[in-house]
């Protein structure tokens, strides 16, 4: 099988993916440290994760699909890190600058799945997965020889930083797997921790959620906690510091063509109706955060940002229907007020 592994590589780079590996089935030797981590409540209000089917399943490939014996692993490179820090500027996490991941990862891995068969000569059980299946995607990566967990809990490559999504496909024939890298090069950089504005990066190479911008813009549904948002600055999507500040990322790869970044809309226009939220965002990430979370983190930017040209934009967003969005619009006044 292994001209058939390095056949499928080739296909792999042909679809634009910089990084695969493959690995086997068994189950990931890291659970434990991923069950403690729902225990201890850090996951927040990801309640999915805590499911007891999904934890069957991260637990065991096997459960997802039995006759799984190989995994490939994939990595598709996006959009290089912006570091615009003007406190004027509205940031967007790099990775949701262009199209939906969602959208353009899944018909590619599909023409995989369709290569293999072709080569082999007949069907073959498959699932595949990008950042929607009830797997250890990070652990599987290492183990596929990918990159290694960094500090910040990204995987990270040692040629192509940490700035790609990860996809994986799992399927019912028998591929060498590939050598793990057991080796962490973050040595004793602590760059990321020491860079977190809200100290969510745990020293276990972990995240506690809850404390994470990425999570409080995007996961979080409900109110962003107090003590949290003067510490957010102006990310209304996501958040890339752990990334900008990590030395790896200097070797990042060239993004794909499919991520080229979308047109946001002028700062004048930024408060939008649910159908000019649906119309702006249909192709983009950010529709996750909803139309009621993307203007509660725009309130707490412009809150954090204290620029007297975005006042206008708060007196139009006080006026909401949805209380969520008034009550971050009232402590954005307050900040801006008290500050002034």
């Amino acid at each position: 099988m292994t001209n058939l592994k390095q056949a499928i590589k080739d296909k792999t780079r042909q679809l634009g993916f910089v990084l695969a590996g493959v690995t086997s089935c068994q189950p990931p030797a890291h659970y434990s440290a991923f069950e403690n981590w729902i225990a201890d409540g850090k996951h927040g209000a990801m309640n999915y994760l805590a499911e007891e089917r999904s934890r069957t399943r991260r637990a065991d490939p096997k459960q997802i699909l039995p006759e799984c014996k190989s995994i490939l692993v994939l990595a598709l490179p996006y959009q290089p890190l912006t570091f615009d820090l003007r406190p004027s500027t509205f940031r967007i996490a790099s990775y949701a600058l262009g199209d939906d991941y969602h959208d353009i990862v899944p018909p590619r891995l599909k023409q995989i799945v369709e290569f293999i068969k072709e080569q082999v000569g007949h069907e073959i059980p498959n699932r595949y997965y990008t950042d929607t299946g009830p797997i250890l995607e990070r652990e599987l990566a290492q183990r596929a020889g990918l990159g290694w967990i960094g500090k910040n809990s990204m995987l990270i490559n040692p040629k192509a930083g940490s700035t790609f999504f990860l996809a994986e496909i799992l399927l019912g024939i028998e591929l060498e797997p590939d050598d793990a890298l057991i080796t962490d090069h973050c040595g004793t950089c602590t760059r990321c921790i020491s860079a977190c504005p809200t100290q969510a990066i745990l020293p276990d190479h972990t995240l506690d959620a809850r404390r994470c911008i990425s999570y409080l813009t995007i996961e979080n549904k409900d109110q962003i906690p107090e003590e949290l948002r003067a510490h957010m600055g102006n990310w209304i999507f996501g958040c890339d510091i752990c990334q900008m500040v990590c030395p790896w990322n200097r070797f990042s790869a060239p993004s794909d063509s499919a991520f080229e970044p979308l047109a946001q809309g002028e700062t004048s226009d930024l408060i939008l109706s649910s159908v000019e939220f649906n119309q702006r965002f249909k192709k983009s990430p950010i529709k996750r955060a909803k139309r009621r979370g993307y203007l509660r983190n725009l309130a707490v930017a412009i809150g954090n940002n204290r620029n007297e040209d975005h006042q206008s934009l708060l007196e139009q967003a006080a006026q909401d229907d949805e209380p969520l969005v008034r009550e971050h619009v009232k402590w954005a006044m307050e900040e801006m007020r008290d500050k002034k």
